[in-house]
């Protein structure tokens, strides 16, 4: 998440019987929205996926390194392998708002129904960290390896991919967006948001993941940034059939809403695009340092959430009309 830890030490953040043909397609589209129910996310491809984010090759990711280009091309990689396409004439969508070479990952997944895919829907996370510490680092170690911040929503973001790139049962056409250069000001997706508002995207809403690596105590799994904005919460815990997000006031305190990358599309679009997360100020004290590791992250949780999450997507993709709006 973008720096903000000054302000605190160490750590921020019924179907009918079908016997017409309407009532055939609905119970058609009905079968196809359980799979989310009955899809299984595996926590094998969940701990894979983020050991390899987190490994020591990729030099913890800072936008403009060798580090975070090899993360990037592992990110092309899966996203290939997982029948998801290029949004642009390559999954590259490279920066003009930063010094270095440096480069968000856009996969394209098109909706299946002829009106609804002209609308999209972004899943989002960043998968740049803060690099190699300057000074000494803890015990020899100065990789910040970034595995809750935000490895954790990367691989959020890399198994809904895998999911609808293997469904296809999305009706609205779907970015998979992986952002750089967030820890610098939030870049990637300022650069992103800019482009599809030229291309006039027609962006129904936007969900970002960031820091799902540890559970929190609550009677709600995630916190969601900007909860009074839009009914985003409720539509969520609606979709889920469970409180799977609530209010954390902290969030609101600290401005969380404008500290990652779902701000800059709502800033362009006016529409829903807020960020879900786990950190809860309490849970987790190692923000910006290189104990951010993969042995901390309870993949566990992490496999159940993003469980939870897939009904959650898959009816936020195919609702008949924009279910989720402002308030």
């Amino acid at each position: 998440m973008k720096k903000i830890f000054y302000l605190i030490p160490l750590f921020i953040f019924s179907c009918k019987t079908a016997t017409s043909v309407n009532d055939k397609d609905i119970l058609e589209e009905n079968v196809k929205s359980s799979y989310a129910f009955t899809y299984k996310v595996e926590e094998k491809s969940v701990s894979e996926t983020l050991k390899t984010l987190t490994s020591d090759a990729f030099e913890g990711r800072e936008a403009g390194t060798p580090g975070i280009q090899k993360a990037s091309v592992f990110l092309e990689e899966y996203l290939k392998k997982n029948n998801v396409k290029p949004y642009f004439s390559s999954y590259r969508d490279t920066l003009t708002n930063f010094k270095l070479p440096t480069v968000n990952i856009v996969g394209y997944i098109e909706g299946n129904d002829p009106v609804l895919k002209n609308e999209f829907v972004i899943f989002g996370a960043h998968y740049d960290h803060i690099g190699i510490s300057k000074d000494g680092g803890v015990n020899g170690d100065k990789i910040n390896n970034g595995a809750n911040d935000d490895a954790s929503g990367v691989t959020a973001v890399a198994e809904i991919a895998k999911y609808f790139g293997t469904s296809k049962t999305n009706k609205r056409s779907i970015l998979v967006v992986f952002f750089t250069a967030e820890e610098v000001g939030l870049l990637g997706s300022e650069h992103l948001a800019e482009k599809l508002k030229k291309k006039n995207v027609n962006l129904y809403s936007m969900l970002n993941f960031e820091m799902i690596g540890v559970p929190m105590t609550a009677d709600y799994t995630a916190y969601i940034t900007g909860f009074s904005k839009s009914n985003m919460a409720s539509k969520i815990n609606d979709y889920a059939g469970k409180k799977l997000v609530g209010y954390l006031p902290m969030e609101f305190q600290y401005q969380l809403f404008m500290r990652s990358d779902n701000y800059p599309f709502f800033q362009k679009f006016n529409v829903p695009c807020q960020t879900v997360c786990t950190f809860d100020f309490e849970n987790f004290p190692y923000y910006h340092h290189v104990d951010d590791e993969f042995e901390l992250m309870d993949t566990k949780h992490m496999t159940s959430f993003i469980q939870d999450i897939l009904p959650v997507a898959e009816q936020m993709v195919n609702a008949k009309t924009k279910e989720i709006v402002l308030k």
